[in-house]
């Protein structure tokens, strides 16, 4: 014991001081530990590294729609626990959990507001509610996300985060795969964009399904994107995958995106975007 830690101990008046669990966030890249509140001033990116942290549907509606301001759309009524399902716990216990924990309905929210003077409605997918698993409300959500934009005339902007589909519902969560395909096509019938940004991690049936449709598909740096795990592909095909493989910046390289955007730029280029997609329908 050092000489410090003695005179401590004996000065009963001399609390030991702590800090808050939350006053620091440790980047899961380079493990920088930085000031919570620089690193969600930053838009929950790294300011060492670059790495575009995850982020929820709030902090992703506040950076997106001018001044913050949106409006949320219903969650659809669905259907729940369709199979009753139960592993080591009861599907129903698990909806509450994540319900409690992330404070939404389900993993797919909705809002209209306005990008840069654009209409826009944007669907986020939470990775913290299930891992963004894809069932019967995130298909519903995303259909109404779609009859929404057709309504108000305007894009469809889905951020993608998931694991895949929702194993508990089964086959009823894989149907939800055709489903969006069909939503996604009454929006090009009626002449609107439906624009894609897809987020670390978007894998599974999301992947194969609604993710890849977009007539413009972004990424932010780093996102990791496939349908399988690189370990299954590894194992099937029993050959070393290259580096960086199924990193947004690999997926560029070889075409499966169009582009890679910083979250500071991606307001601006999602403007762009609309404006060019959509020209002639800024908001009054």
């Amino acid at each position: 014991m050092s000489w410090l830690d003695s005179v401590r101990k004996k000065i009963p008046f001399i609390a030991k001081r702590e800090s808050p669990d939350n006053l620091w966030h440790k980047c899961p890249s380079c493990q920088q530990m930085i000031f919570a509140k620089e690193y969600e001033e930053n838009l929950s990116v790294c300011p060492k590294c670059g790495h575009h942290g995850r982020i929820g549907p709030d902090a992703r509606f506040d950076q997106l729609f001018d001044g913050g301001v949106y409006t949320l759309l219903p969650a659809p009524q669905v259907r729940e626990d369709p199979l009753k399902f139960r592993d080591s716990k009861r599907y129903t216990d698990r909806m509450k959990e994540a319900r409690a924990k992330t404070g939404e309905q389900d993993a797919l929210i909705n809002a209209r507001g306005t990008i840069e003077g654009f209409k826009a409605v944007v669907g986020v997918q939470d990775f913290a509610f299930m891992g963004g698993s894809m069932g019967l409300a995130v298909g519903a959500a995303f259909v109404a996300g779609v009859q929404a934009a057709i309504a108000d005339q305007c894009p469809y902007v889905i951020f993608t985060a998931a694991g895949g589909a929702r194993m508990q519902e089964g086959i009823l969560s894989l149907m939800q795969m055709p489903r969006t395909t069909v939503a996604i096509a009454q929006l090009r019938e009626a002449g609107l964009p439906y624009i894609v940004v897809m987020t670390d991690p978007t894998t599974g049936g999301v992947t194969a399904s609604y993710a890849m449709l977009g007539d413009i598909q972004i990424a932010e740096p780093g996102a990791l994107i496939g349908f399988a795990g690189q370990r299954v592909i590894e194992q099937t095909i029993r050959e070393k995958l290259p580096e960086g493989f199924q990193r947004a910046e690999y997926l560029l390289e070889h075409g499966m995106l169009d582009m890679v955007v910083k979250r500071h730029d991606l307001r601006a280029e999602l403007a762009r975007l609309i404006d060019y997609l959509c020209p002639g329908k800024k908001a009054a």
